[in-house]
């Protein structure tokens, strides 16, 4: 049995993330062979729809042929160069083409969505030291943020499962009310809350805007909260403030960003502009490791100078990896050539329909949809929930990973009629296995 025997050998010897090991002494791990559009294969031939994209990443599914192809192409030009003293064709048209759909300029690269967080992070700080604001050193994030776990981004995550134990090692942020709208008063709007959160925003501003250096926040959909969704008028007014009491935006699209919400960044649903925009995930199409950060030509020219230490020294071995690059244009190019936003919200509205008996479940709370995530809430009390849920949905050959009792979808944007079927169905017939709280 290849499974067990590659089960075993990465228990002896992997560490895996997010995970606490002495679970899987009962929760087995499922060592995969191979991936084939929006399916998983393990080496028993058992097959899994990857409905959570890999953990956010995979948009055109796996072992994609275009991308497979951009990437051998690649293989025989240049794997990779320092990117200190030296560039490449690869980086600067990915750059170029970032550059076009944000806005934005000077991709300065990462390998992963923390990354560009403690990128962002030290750019705004530092602009503001450059610019003869020193004292412009504190962050402001939401309730319930989740901005990635290396120290710095943990610092403006709001999430205690992950900060609490390294809360002696982080920097000190404020958190301002979430505008995520399961948050709302009885009868309340969305776009009422988002008015009441933006109110205590400016509240804070108009206190300690003489040292905030930025505001960060997930565009319109808070991932690590549970899928939390709110009103885009929000962004307008924490757009607005920021410029107001001249306090950065960064705008964290890693997980919402290539198409998530329905369009290519969310902050186009509010016809905002941040200072700072983060990227990752989608953006090899689930095949490397890469992130960006991309702010205004006004941060940029303030490091620019004759005195090194005024320039911004960061780096990491692999910044702008020549693979990576490739991968992530072979990415963009499929957007562009399939049209691939306007058959996403066909897709959207095909699955959207065929949970319509998901959302009408008695034990489903919260039912909401934004672009191609779905996700709500189950009535349930049972502390092992997401365990269970996720286990049982294995045996059913559908691969979701709730947050706590928030069940989410976020599969690959090629899912055809039948993989839409199954999908729909599949978690239909977990919802049906599951006894209610008051039994």
């Amino acid at each position: 049995m290849r499974n067990q025997d590659l089960l075993n050998r990465s228990l002896a010897a992997v560490w895996h993330p997010c995970t606490q090991m002495k679970q899987h002494e009962s929760l087995p791990l499922i060592p995969i062979a191979r991936g084939q559009g929006a399916w998983l294969e393990d080496f028993d031939g058992n097959r899994y729809l990857d409905a959570v994209s890999s953990w956010w990443v995979n948009l055109f599914g796996h072992s994609n042929p275009r991308i497979n192809a951009a990437l051998k192409d690649q293989l025989e030009r240049l794997e990779h160069v320092i990117l200190a003293g030296f560039t490449h064709q690869p980086v600067v048209e990915l750059s170029e083409r970032l550059a076009r759909l944000t806005g934005l300029g000077h991709a300065f690269y990462g390998s992963d969505g923390a990354s560009a967080t403690e990128i962002a992070l030290k750019m705004s700080f530092h602009f503001w030291r450059n610019t003869g604001k020193p004292l412009k050193t504190n962050f402001i994030s939401l309730q319930n943020s989740y901005h990635g776990e290396t120290v710095g981004a943990l610092s403006v995550t709001d999430v205690a499962l992950f900060k609490d134990t390294y809360a002696p090692l982080l920097r000190q942020s404020v958190q301002v009310p979430s505008p995520d709208a399961r948050l709302a008063a009885p009868g309340e709007s969305d776009a009422a809350f988002a008015q009441r959160c933006a109110e205590s925003l400016e509240q804070y501003l108009a206190q300690h805007h003489e040292e905030t250096a930025a505001l960060i926040l997930e565009p319109l959909i808070q991932g690590a909260a549970g899928m939390g969704m709110y009103h885009p008028s929000y962004l307008q007014q924490a757009r607005s403030l920021c410029d107001r009491y001249n306090v950065h935006l960064i705008a964290d699209e890693i997980a919402v960003g290539f198409g998530r919400t329905g369009t290519m960044f969310a902050c186009e649903q509010a016809g905002i502009r941040p200072d700072f925009i983060c990227l990752s995930k989608g953006i090899t199409g689930g095949y490397l490791p890469l992130s960006a950060v991309l702010t205004t030509d006004t941060v940029y020219a303030a490091f620019y100078d004759d005195r090194v230490a005024r320039g911004f020294l960061h780096s990491h071995s692999y910044t702008g990896n020549a693979l990576a690059c490739r991968a992530a244009l072979a990415t963009l190019d499929i957007f562009e050539e399939d049209n691939v936003l306007e058959k996403n919200r066909e897709t959207a509205a095909q699955l959207t329909t065929a949970l319509e008996p998901v959302r009408m479940h008695p034990l489903v709370r919260n039912f909401r949809h934004k672009g191609m995530i779905w996700a709500f809430e189950v009535d349930t009390h049972d502390p092992q929930f997401a365990v269970k849920f996720y286990q049982s949905a294995l045996t059913l050959g559908l691969l979701l990973r709730p947050i706590g009792n928030t069940v989410y979808l976020m599969p690959p944007y090629i899912l055809g009629e039948e993989e839409i079927s199954i999908l729909a169905n599949t978690t239909l017939a977990l919802l049906n296995g599951i006894k209610p709280s008051s039994t």
